[in-house]
């Protein structure tokens, strides 16, 4: 079994975990910068929820026309194009004066190259180690993504409490250019995994591989009880009002041990056969809140809950199995999309139906309803996941974008 010790002697990979380190800074400190911003100009709600939530229907937007761009350009350049792009919206956002739709575009144009070029990080990783090491590869990126996001926002709001929105921006700004940096010198400059017009190949390969009877289930699979139960979560504040932070941080603390045991401890095998498990865990623990535990109790359920999302690990792992190289940057460019998009659609159903359930308790309702409905998809989905299941012998079918 790899060890953390065996994935860090890869000097690629110690390069790509901190670029990525560095990129989560940038992205937390500018996102609570801009919330800030936002609110404290127009004073809506409405605004600075989109400003902090409505980034990935951009990007769902851009995905159909140019998530190939993923695939047909050079890794190491897609990653500083990125790097450079973020830092450039970052110091426009520092100007003063920007009216509210100017930031708008600003973000908007960020999130287009994101979208663009989303799967490139996971198909250079998948190229950077090997493949028996990639799940313990991915779970210590998302590592490294949950807990830039604790203390990101920890040193974000003390740095606000001190100085001005603009200061945070600054940063953001400077982080982006090291990120920049470190990706050109420390990362080797490999070719573009396929050619073609991005266009035309994105659209091709998005209908192939959500056509494929045995991809889709996995897709599926990954955004919509993820989706569902991030529904949950945000109504940890009308729950919970101002302990909600108790409860995101439990909810952060299970996900990183989710990802810390199944990536490391958990052999494939027995890793593969968890992933209907893990989905279980995921909505279980919600359908308790009704019973109005104390918040302790709360933050125990959300904890339990958070580790079923490890369950990403064995899904990307199958992803892999059934995606030739030349589309996986485009493959995993889709399931970041398609998981941001059912992120965002999942809170803004809870949101809907909390405003218009007629009870004291709505928020708690609204929870258990996401995540019995979490649950159905679960079981509605377990029959057709059942095609991608690797192979015991010989090669598992792939799916190409001449398929389409």
């Amino acid at each position: 079994m790899t060890t953390y010790r065996a994935l860090f002697a890869i000097r690629e990979f110690r390069v790509l975990f901190v670029v990525r380190l560095f990129t989560m800074v940038g992205v937390v400190v500018s996102s609570l910068a801009l919330g800030t911003v936002m609110y404290g100009e127009t004073g809506s709600p409405l605004l600075t929820a989109i400003s902090l939530f409505g980034g990935p229907l951009v990007q769902l937007g851009t995905a159909r026309y140019l998530l190939a761009s993923s695939d047909l350009l050079r890794p190491r350049s897609a990653m500083v194009a990125m790097a450079a792009i973020a830092t450039t919206t970052a110091g426009l956002q520092a100007l003063p004066g920007l009216a509210w739709w100017a930031r708008f575009v600003i973000l908007a144009a960020g999130y287009v190259a994101m979208g663009a070029t989303s799967g490139t990080v996971l198909a250079l990783l998948s190229d950077i180690v090997p493949e028996k090491a990639f799940v313990l590869a991915r779970a210590t990126m998302n590592i490294t993504v949950g807990g830039m996001q604790i203390l990101g926002y920890a040193v974000g709001a003390v740095l606000l409490a001190a100085f001005s929105p603009t200061w945070l921006f600054g940063i953001a700004a400077v982080v982006g250019a090291v990120a920049g940096a470190l990706a050109w010198i420390g990362l080797t400059d490999r070719p573009a995994r396929a050619q073609g017009k991005v266009v035309e190949r994105s659209r091709q390969v998005n209908r192939a591989l959500l056509g494929s009877p045995v991809v889709r289930p996995i897709y599926l699979m990954m955004w919509i009880p993820n989706g569902l139960i991030v529904g949950c979560e945000a109504l940890f504040i009308p729950y919970a009002a101002d302990q909600a932070g108790y409860l995101f941080a439990a909810g952060a603390a299970g996900m990183l041990t989710g990802d810390i045991v199944i990536g490391r401890f958990v052999p494939e095998s027995l890793r593969d056969r968890l992933i209907l498990p893990l989905r279980v865990l995921l909505a279980l623990p919600f359908l308790a809140i009704p019973l109005s535990p104390p918040l302790p109790v709360a933050g125990i359920l959300i904890t339990l809950s958070a580790f079923g999302y490890a369950a990403a690990l064995p899904l990307q792992e199958r992803l892999i199995h059934h995606t030739p190289t030349d589309v996986r940057g485009q493959a995993f460019g889709l399931a970041t999309t398609g998981l941001m998009t059912g992120q965002a659609l999942g809170a803004l159903t809870a949101g809907t139906i909390a405003q218009l359930l007629p009870t004291p308790h709505a928020e708690e309702w609204t929870m258990t309803t996401l995540a019995a409905l979490s649950l159905a998809t679960t079981a509605l989905l377990r029959p057709t996941l059942q095609r991608s299941h690797p192979a015991p012998v010989g090669k598992p079918p792939r799916v190409t974008h001449g398929d389409a």
